[in-house]
């Protein structure tokens, strides 16, 4: 595992923006090779994409050959909805970008049979040959995506009852009233994650200095579903200072004589 430490939130983006782009143009090089990504969706995601939305306009790179897979949707919350996931990412990115429409792919949380709609997507996935990058952030749970503490290391996507802090944190996108929170999501599982070639997470401010702690100090454990990210082969934390005051001086250290 890697922990890219960055001053703030500004110089997170950036970074992870440069990254992305760097890996879109290595892979336009080779012909017909369509690069895959895996987008969160809040606010720690809004930095980047304004910073690739940048990237775009400056025509420093096209979005043509990227396919798109979200990590989630509300169940039950029409995609015309302000908060819904559909919303977020036409309305902060793909609208933005030359994206093709139908590269774009995000869960329907109003389809007919929610069930085939998780398999439907997990085919999708496997259709590309998996995903390149898969980008997220995480719950002061230590939740990624919508899997909340106890989804298992293994799990795909699927249906998931949100828990009563990820409910509370949510409200402030739809007025602070828990009740017009959805309570049910569809969301990618870790495994899925896990299967993908790379995986960046986003970690931003002194709230989430706990749950970094954890996930470079501590051992592996369902309860923190994010820590599944030590299994993995590649994967990239970039967090803030601000995110880093539970750290060991040592840990600390270590990582910023690494950069």
């Amino acid at each position: 595992m890697r922990l890219v430490i960055k001053p703030d939130y500004l110089s997170i983006s950036k970074w992870l923006s440069d990254y992305v782009v760097e890996k879109i143009l290595q892979s336009n090089k080779i012909k017909d090779k369509f690069f895959v990504l895996g987008l969160p969706t809040g606010s720690s995601s809004l930095g980047m994409y304004n910073c690739l939305i940048k990237h775009y306009q400056n025509k420093v790179i096209s979005f043509k050959n990227v396919v798109t897979f979200n990590m989630d949707e509300y169940i039950g919350l029409p995609k015309e909805h302000p908060e819904s996931y559909h919303s977020f990412m036409w309305k902060n990115f793909f609208n933005h970008v030359d994206i093709l429409p139908e590269n774009v792919n995000i869960l329907d949380g109003n389809a007919v049979d929610l069930d085939i709609e998780c398999e439907i997507f997990e085919k999708k996935i496997k259709k590309v040959c998996g995903i390149d990058i898969f980008i997220g952030g995480i719950g002061i749970n230590g939740h990624i995506a919508f899997n909340e503490p106890g989804s298992s290391f293994s799990s795909r996507t699927r249906i998931k009852t949100l828990t009563q802090d990820t409910i509370i944190s949510n409200s402030r996108f739809f007025e602070n009233n828990i009740q017009k929170v959805p309570k049910q999501v569809l969301t990618v599982g870790i495994g899925t994650i896990l299967d993908s070639e790379e995986v960046l997470i986003i970690i931003s401010g002194h709230n989430k200095a706990r749950i970094l702690s954890q996930v470079i100090e501590g051992s592996v454990s369902q309860m923190y579903p994010v820590t599944a990210l030590q299994l993995h082969k590649k994967s990239v934390i970039v967090c803030d200072e601000a995110a880093t005051a539970e750290l060991k001086v040592g840990t600390y250290r270590y990582f910023k004589e690494l950069e």
